[in-house]
């Protein structure tokens, strides 16, 4: 059983500019008259949230607008595919993308391997599946169940897979998600394994944002935020109707509503190993604050006793296993469970009783751990641990009302993700990477806490003389934060290694060692160094590291990632010159900050699909749900200081600024397009140096199909040799 939840993976004073001095060479040039001419007075541009004179960026297929977008790609094209450099690196993208020896990750259910592919001859992409016996060959005989790119034809559409749920235990009827292009929005329609073919006449819904589960074969637990009563201001679902085969959905019964200022409320199905079905919903009143309902056939909606910040896991034996991200005390004067936590209790008592059962201690993480994947087999609860971000996998047993757990031997030093549970048997799946070792998929023996080496894929970059190492910065308040920085082993530490720093900071995402080909082939071999960033705001040490930088003390991201730029250059890694930074989503918002806060430190910035205007993010598509992260621009204290990081409000018309790479999607109906458009009008009107692209398609993760992402990163990686390894700077040509 997996739980999904459609939420996104995202100081008051402003930052001092620190002044770049030169040391003098000799007396002479000390004698001469060196005083620097008086810097330009700061001139921030004035926006009103209320009239903003671009707000017709934010009409995303208006004419003006997407003429304006058009102009800007063609002006991006030029720069960036002009370079000869650009068609070598995109070929290498597309062959890393298109590779037929990418690992076939699937998921094992109704006894068969399920797996979604994509290549050059199928770019929409091939839902298939095989036995387990023949996945464990080298060239397993795959079953083609369902064709997206003959649908795609057939329909007219530019469909993009989104998943499937198929019914337990026969797996023959499944809900099938589809968004054309790429939008969060999607339809569902249920498909007949057995007939190779969408049902005549059976469940479809229109094209929305939220998600459907099975009660049983003729019965579906719906909630889609179709109409403006049934949706929250988030555009997330704020209501769940049971809906019987053979009716409209019009005609579904109400089951349990949310509240319109809610995040979204999604009803999922918990199955136990022994078939047992309880139908339960999340109520998301925050980002971070759940009401959990217990949804009994028979009766009302009943609310689960669990504290606001909590996140239920899976069933297990009988348990309902959750995490807890604050301190709780359920039973007053009795024992306080601590924040990070996982925790359970007997699921059928609660159902019978309405009453809090005795709550049981699963594992409580130390200081420098933090929880990953998790689930359940029929003979163990697996779960990912991470150790100072480096993964782990422990396997947790229940008995006699009390836990027990065993460490499962994996790869060490590698990250390790759990890809694939169920209850029902004991085969599950993991994956093991690093930065320099390509990924291998293990299949994990959960009775026998066995691991085995089943595929992998091979180098697709020279990592010969390349090293890893883990770094920590100070940060102003003394925290120190762990960097990750790929270099070669025969760097010069003189401050000139093109240096491309990656960091997220929000939403208790962490950012671990992960390999990238393209990120290989692209960069690294080509003479660039890496760095990822373990700033606050993620999850890489528990959701303590997540709500220190939360809403208010956002400043703390900043900061952080701040001192790990300033501690390459001393170390000598790097120099403002030869370094970049580089963000997506929460993190686009992330490199827009230090593009206006320390401009100094960069000579290029990279903001992916991002957030840029803080002080009406909340009013665009998805961005109301996102308040729990980085609070309300209406609140007079939050709205303040939201004004003071707000990239878009803290341009300085006479600033001396990097060059910025601003990228995002047409089709992104989760983080509005009008954040880049508008900020790089801005720029525009003020003669700053930037360059805009933005993808017609492709939904949030700016690409709908495989040659649109190696475009994207062909692009991307383009501009950065451009600026961080070239002597001469493509400006100054212009």
């Amino acid at each position: 059983m997996k739980f999904y939840q459609t939420f996104w993976a995202i100081s008051a004073s402003a930052a001092i500019l620190a002044a770049c001095t030169q040391p003098a060479s000799n007396e002479g040039d000390q004698l001469a008259d060196t005083t620097p001419e008086a810097p330009a007075e700061r001139q921030i541009v004035e926006i009103d949230p209320n009239n903003d004179p671009r707000v017709w960026l934010e009409e995303v297929e208006g004419e003006q607008a997407i003429e304006w977008v058009e102009g800007q790609n063609e002006r991006t094209f030029a720069r960036l595919q002009g370079d000869e450099r650009y068609q070598g690196l995109y070929d290498q993208a597309l062959a890393i993308a298109q590779s037929e020896d990418r690992i076939p990750y699937g998921s094992y259910s109704g006894g068969y391997i399920w797996n979604f592919w994509q290549d050059a001859e199928h770019t929409h992409g091939l839902w298939r599946r095989t036995s387990l016996e023949s996945y464990l060959t080298d060239a397993p005989e795959w079953d083609v169940v369902l064709d997206l790119d003959a649908l795609s034809e057939a329909e007219d559409r530019n469909w993009v897979w989104r998943g499937s749920n198929c019914l337990a235990p026969a797996y023959e009827r499944c809900i099938l998600t589809l968004s054309d292009g790429g939008s969060d929005a999607a339809v569902r329609r249920e498909f007949s394994i057995t007939d190779r073919a969408f049902v005549d006449g059976g469940f479809e819904t229109p094209e929305a944002k939220g998600g459907v589960s099975w009660i049983d074969e003729n019965t579906l637990m719906v909630g889609l935020a179709t109409s403006p009563e049934d949706s929250t201001s988030s555009g997330y679902p704020s209501v769940a109707y049971r809906w019987e085969r053979g009716t409209d959905l019009a005609d579904a019964t109400e089951v349990v509503r949310g509240d319109q200022d809610d995040v979204g409320l999604f009803a999922f199905r918990a199955e136990d190993h022994d078939g047992t079905v309880y139908m339960m919903a999340s109520e998301a009143n925050t980002f971070y604050d759940t009401s959990w309902w217990y949804l009994p056939a028979d009766a009302g909606p009943v609310q689960l006793p669990l504290p606001s910040k909590s996140s239920i896991q899976d069933l297990y034996q009988g348990e309902l296993v959750f995490t807890i991200e604050e301190n709780w005390t359920p039973v007053e004067g009795g024992e306080t469970f601590p924040q990070g936590a996982l925790l359970s209790f007997n699921m059928a008592e609660f159902a019978a009783t309405g009453e809090l059962p005795d709550v049981r201690t699963v594992f409580v993480p130390g200081p420098r751990q933090s929880l990953g994947g998790m689930g359940s087999t029929a003979s163990a609860f697996l779960v990912a641990i991470d150790e100072n971000v480096v993964g782990g996998l422990e396997a947790f047993h229940f008995a006699d009302g009390q836990w027990s757990s065993e460490t499962v031997p994996v790869p060490a030093n590698m990250t390790i993700s759990l890809r694939g549970t169920d209850n029902h048997h004991d085969v599950a799946f993991m994956n093991a990477e690093g930065f320099l070792t390509p990924d291998s998929y293990f299949m994990v023996d959960a009775a026998e806490l066995t691991v085995e080496e089943i595929k992998s894929i091979p180098a697709r970059f020279d990592a010969e003389g390349l090293v890893v190492e883990q770094l920590e910065a100070a940060s102003p308040d003394g925290t120190m934060v762990p960097y990750f920085v790929v270099r070669r082993e025969d760097t010069v530490m003189d401050g000139t290694t093109p240096t491309l720093l990656y960091a997220y900071g929000g939403f208790q995402v962490s950012i671990r060692p992960s390999y990238s080909g393209s990120r290989g082939q692209l960069w690294l071999e080509n003479g660039g160094a890496y760095v990822v960033a373990n700033i606050r705001g993620g999850g890489e040490f528990g959701p303590a590291w997540h709500q220190a930088g939360l809403k208010m003390d956002r400043q703390r991201i900043y900061d952080d990632l701040i001192a790990v730029a300033e501690d390459l250059s001393t170390r000598g890694i790097t120099s403002p010159r030869h370094l970049g930074v580089y963000g997506g989503s929460n993190g686009g918002l992330l490199t827009g900050v230090m593009y206006t806060q320390r401009p100094d430190l960069w000579n290029a910035v990279v903001s992916a699909v991002p957030l840029l205007d803080m002080l009406r993010y909340h009013t665009l598509l998805a961005g109301a749900s996102w308040m729990g992260e980085y609070g309300n621009p209406e609140d007079p204290d939050e709205g303040g200081f939201l004004r003071s990081i707000s990239p878009y409000h803290n341009v300085d018309a006479n600033g001396d600024y990097p060059e910025i790479y601003l990228y995002t999607s047409t089709k992104d109906d989760r983080v509005h397009p009008g954040h880049a458009r508008k900020m790089a009008h801005l720029l525009e009107e003020l003669g700053h140096d930037y360059l805009y692209y933005e993808n017609m398609a492709g939904g949030h993760a700016a690409a709908a199909n495989l040659e649109e992402r190696a475009r994207s990163e062909a692009l991307l990686y383009t501009f950065l040799m451009q600026k961080l390894m070239d002597d001469t700077d493509p400006l100054d040509a212009e």
